[in-house]
């Protein structure tokens, strides 16, 4: 887009969405055996794949310059990771949910064996294709593991899978401020961050705006688990295509839970600002797009 070209944010949604799509069609292609097929399931269940588009974003701000197949095969690594964290968070050992995206659950259609071995497969498959991709868009050897690094401690047990391990054990009982950051910091906001720094990555962006990268994906990151939040108690099943009010009926920690819906709902605005001011200042986002990608993270009813 051309700077000073009005953003229309759906439209390049849509179309960075249908590429995206079959991209991923393309690295897990359903029709291979049984394991591909149920990987395959929950990956072509649906969604927004806002992870590689706000990489994309994220790589355009810095100046990346291009356009090919290779670049989306990298960024599609994170929806792969992303699809693995929601068919293990869906097994009943987990949160055990019925439904994800209007659809039963990887492990309500295929079993649980097959569930865990398919969420298993998806992420060792995406850092697979992550650093084959890197390596191939020109990264040397040392950027590309530093990149590889960055989105695997944003997945461990510093980032992902260290949220998930709290908000289980803080399960029916009652939590501080500082717990419930760290479960929505960790579990969601870590790849939404790591999806921003893998933008500048792939760019060859310097320092500075991989800082002001991580620190715009961890303001709308944590707005979007409030969000999310907020819409387990005011959405419905017809537009989230899983069960309202889980979080409740579980226990769960969230925002409205320790601060009511109005505060949730002003602090998300608070993030999401506070995301957006630090583009500026790093002499990114010109044309808004990352801008425009946090108040739709912010407005969101799906």
């Amino acid at each position: 887009m051309r700077e000073g070209k009005k953003l229309d944010l759906q439209a390049y949604l849509k179309s960075e969405k249908t590429r995206i799509d079959r991209v991923l069609k393309e690295l897990v292609p359903a029709e291979t055996d049984p394991l591909h097929e149920a990987m395959a399931y929950s990956l072509a269940a649906g969604g927004k794949r806002l992870r590689p588009v706000l990489a994309l974003s994220a790589f355009r701000a810095c100046g990346g310059d291009g356009d090919s197949d290779s670049h989306y095969r990298a960024v599609c690594a994170l929806e792969l990771i992303h699809t693995y964290t929601l068919i293990h968070d869906d097994l009943p050992v987990m949160d055990n949910d019925d439904f994800r995206r209007g659809l039963p659950t990887c492990h309500r259609r295929f079993g649980e064996r097959s569930a865990t071995l398919a969420g298993s497969g998806l992420l060792l498959l995406a850092f697979g294709v992550l650093s084959r991709e890197a390596a191939g868009l020109g990264l040397s050897a040392q950027d590309t593991a530093r990149a590889v690094a960055a989105v695997a401690e944003a997945v461990g047990g510093g980032g992902v899978i260290g949220g998930q391990v709290v908000d289980l054990e803080s399960e029916r009982h009652a939590v501080d401020r500082a717990t419930l950051d760290y479960i929505h910091t960790h579990k969601t906001g870590a790849l939404i961050r790591a999806s921003c720094t893998l933008g500048g990555h792939l760019a060859g962006a310097r320092e500075q705006s991989l800082d002001a990268l991580a620190a715009y994906g961890e303001g709308i990151g944590l707005a979007f688990q409030i969000v999310d939040d907020l819409l387990d108690i005011e959405g419905d099943f017809t537009a989230l295509g899983k069960t309202v009010g889980a979080d409740q009926a579980r226990g769960k920690a969230t925002f409205p839970a320790l601060y009511g819906l109005e505060t949730s709902r002003r602090m998300a605005a608070e993030a999401v600002e506070s995301a957006c001011a630090v583009l500026g200042p790093a002499g990114l986002d010109r044309e808004g797009t990352l801008q425009a990608l946090a108040r739709f993270i912010l407005s969101r009813k799906a």
